[in-house]
């Protein structure tokens, strides 16, 4: 299984850093947007990483602009709004895409890890009933969308944008991997 260490990514304020930084944490990593329906999660996922992070948690926020333009701004304006609007602390990181030609290889790595998701509720019937076109399987369906990777840089773990940061099934497999 593939290792998400050694892919290069730059953070929020533009530091090219490789995820090796990482090794021996779990991380969930999240594409994340500002403006979209889901965009509250932000609380949640914030929550989860302040009672998660002294075990070995860290969450990593990806924003994209890939599902109906829902995040428009720069690093910076990201970042202040994060940081104003849901105090996240957790680590955020450049905008990227996560989806099309210009997919990153850090989602080309965990997409094709784990092609499916768990818990794809009413989420994709909900964006269907409201004219959209949701991407097919295995591509990531909207902002969100949730990847755990156990302590060596594996994917473990894929959970639909539909499935909060207090959902039981994110929960245990966070646990299962944090007791690893």
């Amino acid at each position: 299984m593939a290792s998400v260490f050694n892919i290069p990514v730059k953070t929020i304020q533009g530091e090219s850093i490789d995820l090796n930084q990482y090794a021996g944490k779990v991380l969930l990593i999240v594409n994340v947007a500002s403006k979209c329906g889901l965009t509250p999660q932000y609380e949640g996922l914030e929550k989860l990483y302040q009672d998660k992070k002294a075990q070995g948690l860290e969450i990593l926020g990806f924003p994209a602009n890939n599902f109906l333009a829902q995040e428009p701004g720069s690093d910076d304006e990201i970042q202040q709004f994060c940081s104003l609007t849901y105090d996240v602390k957790f680590p955020l990181f450049s905008k990227i895409s996560v989806a099309g030609e210009d997919k990153h290889p850090l989602y080309q790595t965990l997409i094709q890890a784990i092609p499916e998701r768990t818990g794809e509720g009413p989420w994709w019937k909900d964006l269907v009933d409201y004219g959209l076109t949701p991407n097919p399987k295995p591509e990531v369906l909207w902002n969100f969308e949730k990847f755990l990777i156990n302590k060596q840089g594996e994917v473990v773990g894929r959970f639909a944008p539909d499935i909060t940061a207090d959902d039981p099934r994110l929960l245990d497999a966070i646990e299962a991997e944090l007791i690893k």
